[in-house]
């Protein structure tokens, strides 16, 4: 195997790396036609189609990395619809479907800061493609894909009219436009410099207050991820409309790089992350759509999912991390939402992935219909189930990935009986070791499969008590 192809490893979603580095022209020349055999093999028999949509978001050289996947794939024998424009990727997961492709390759680093791209692969059924077969992928790359008799031809197509048709289609749009343009609902839309600039408008008008809708390649050199640390420039128009406009109904709307991943900001500037606006989804979608079907949740997710899709009678399933599981079990079965706390939510009643878009007009459609600001509808919830919390996570780089073997052998070898004082109930495994405590609060370690990353979730009744958990466990590990 070249050392190229050694180097390409497939995560969560799709591979990344540095540009320049790890993520280079030579390495996606090898990969892409790989990814398109490898989707013909998989979903031809389900489309009888040799066409892959080639799609990108906003980063450096977005353009140039998707024109050179789509020089390899034609070159391969497969025809391309190439993208006119960037879009989120939703939007080409969307195309796939609707335009029966092989699927979609798309060029994102999604949350990633300025210096990575990658590549995404997405299935024939509009989402992100199982574990086998980006597996398959990695598997058959020190292969390569030889070039075909006859080359596959490019046609190009723009993305956004179908996808906003198809969004506006599921939410009362007339409804919540008519509280925009009286005033009775002023949104922010924070677009973080990524694929979601314009979008927010294309679907409600120009009553959106977009900010930072340009693009910057380096993201104000942070990354354009939905957390607090990324978020004062929305904090602060926020505060300010606030101050002018103390009784109408106020929102921000946050989407990452390529449009996936969603949170929010309520009328009083406090973050709301997917934790808390998947147990709003659900008893909106359940008490006005009249939605229904099974919950399914990555093991990090809210103790409050559960409860709130106990009170409309829903069961829960569970999965590891990574939307890629959600999307499988939304395959199997009747599925009402799925949702991971990183801010990837998805709709039965939708294509199997996450779509930042859709998941903002269904929280702007909630706040309208209930007419309660964000941060009262879940304390609302929170009366209703009685059940009080919050929810944090960090992030620790570790010295190397020795030290990471260390620690994951500790665990598995001198399981953890006490954790910042609170006894340990039980330990679930399914995805990295979460730890429920005595309190019914839980903390969560979990490894970086790729990186010398360790990742502390914790959920308590009280913030402090998770900062207290958090700062336990940073110090067990270091």
């Amino acid at each position: 195997m070249s050392v190229a192809a050694h180097e390409i490893k497939f995560g969560t979603d799709g591979w990344r790396g540095v540009i320049a580095d790890e993520f280079t022209f030579e390495r996606l020349a090898l990969v892409a036609p790989v990814a398109a055999k490898v989707l013909y093999d998989t979903y031809y028999s389900m489309v009888g189609s040799r066409t892959i949509i080639v799609g990108y978001d906003r980063r450096f050289m977005a353009e140039e990395f998707a024109h050179k996947v789509a020089e390899t794939v034609t070159a391969a024998g497969f025809d391309v619809l190439f993208s006119e424009t960037f879009a989120p990727t939703p939007a080409f997961s969307w195309a796939a479907k609707q335009l029966n492709a092989l699927g979609a390759l798309v060029i994102t680093a999604s949350h990633n800061p300025g210096k990575y791209s990658g590549l995404k692969v997405k299935g024939a059924f509009g989402g992100s493609v199982p574990p086998e077969v980006t597996k398959e992928i990695e598997a058959l790359l020190s292969n390569g894909v030889s070039p075909a008799v006859t080359p596959g031809k490019i046609e190009t197509f723009n993305p956004w009219p179908s996808y906003c048709q198809g969004l506006q289609g599921k939410v009362d749009i007339a409804k919540i436009r008519s509280y925009m343009e009286s005033g009775q609902l002023t949104v922010f839309a924070d677009a973080m410099h990524g694929a979601a600039a314009g979008g927010l408008a294309m679907l409600l008008g120009d009553s959106v207050k977009e900010i930072r809708g340009d693009r910057d390649p380096l993201f104000e050199g942070g990354a354009p991820e939905p957390l607090p640390k990324y978020l004062s420039s929305l904090f602060e128009v926020m505060k300010e409309h606030r101050q002018q406009n103390k009784t109408s109904l106020a929102v921000g709307l946050v989407f990452d790089g390529d449009c996936d991943r969603i949170a929010s900001v309520d009328a009083e500037s406090n973050f709301l992350s997917s934790q808390v606006l998947i147990p709003i989804l659900i008893d909106h979608l359940t008490l006005r759509r009249g939605f229904t079907g099974e919950i399914v949740k990555t093991v990090s997710g809210s103790d409050l999912m559960p409860l709130v899709a106990a009170l409309h009678n829903l069961a829960v399933f569970e999965t590891p991390v990574g939307y890629k599981y959600i999307a499988d079990r939304m395959l199997a079965a009747q599925v009402l939402l799925g949702g991971e706390e990183s801010g990837g939510i998805g709709y039965g009643s939708h294509i199997p992935e996450r779509d930042a878009l859709l998941s903002a007009l269904y929280v702007l459609e909630a706040i309208v219909e209930s007419e309660m600001d964000l941060g009262d509808y879940y304390r609302h919830l929170q009366a209703q189930t009685g059940f009080d919390s919050a929810y944090d996570r960090i992030d620790l780089p570790l010295a190397s990935m020795d030290v990471r073997s260390r620690l994951l052998e500790q665990l598995q070898t001198q399981p953890l009986k006490e954790i910042a004082g609170k006894a340990v109930i039980n330990c679930q495994t399914i995805d990295g070791y979460k730890f429920r405590l005595v309190d019914n609060s839980w903390l969560m370690i979990r490894f970086s499969g790729t990186e010398p990353v360790l990742r502390l979730y914790c959920e308590a009744p009280t913030l402090e008590e998770v900062h207290k958990t958090l700062a336990w466990a940073k110090t067990w590990a270091e």
